[in-house]
């Protein structure tokens, strides 16, 4: 009983001392550490602001030059770190050696710009008009849901749709529905 008594006792010192409150007054140390990071924050906040300028500037830049070349009638480009990816779209009725031409000259002028060595170029009209919304999203502050979104429609493009994955409607008024029908080998 006694030795059950003490330590009631001495665990409820030890629980104790622990609720203490720390009001005391923040050490100059603490302080200066406190500061540098509010400098870091902020530092952080106008380099990142500095980036997107000039990942905007470089975007007008490359779009403006690949709208220099004979052909192309309008450009998108999307800026990922240190990389672009250059959209070009052409006159639809062009041959396909035409609009590989003026791809290439558009990747030639891309290339003799320091700032266009590592771009990307496609004249697919598709992935030019998903790179055009990928940047409108990016201009309404969804980089990454818009970044996401237009990568599944380009995936879904991409992906065949096979007939074994596609699942059959049965129409009861149908007496042969594609299901029902016995006579298909699998």
């Amino acid at each position: 009983m006694r030795l059950c008594l003490c330590f009631i006792v001495l665990l409820s010192l030890l629980t104790s001392c622990g609720t203490a409150s720390d009001n005391a007054s923040p050490s100059p140390r603490n302080q200066q550490q406190n500061q540098e990071m509010d400098t870091l924050n902020i530092r952080s906040a106008t380099d990142d602001m500095t980036d997107q300028s000039q990942d905007l500037s470089l975007k007008n830049h490359l779009e403006a030059l690949a709208e220099r070349v004979s052909g192309v009638e309008r450009a998108h480009c999307v800026v990922i770190g240190d990389t672009a990816v250059v959209g070009i779209d052409v006159d639809g009725d062009l041959p396909r050696s035409r609009v590989g031409t003026i791809k290439y000259s558009v990747a030639e002028a891309l290339r003799a710009d320091p700032q266009g060595m590592r771009s990307l170029v496609t004249a697919d009209m598709d992935l030019s008009h998903r790179l055009d919304e990928i940047g409108k999203h990016i201009r309404q502050g969804r980089p990454i849901s818009g970044f996401s979104s237009e990568l599944a429609d380009i995936v879904g493009r991409i992906i065949p749709q096979l007939p074994k994955d596609v699942k059959s409607q049965q129409d009861p008024a149908s007496p042969q529905s594609p299901a029902t029908n016995q006579n298909i080998a699998p």
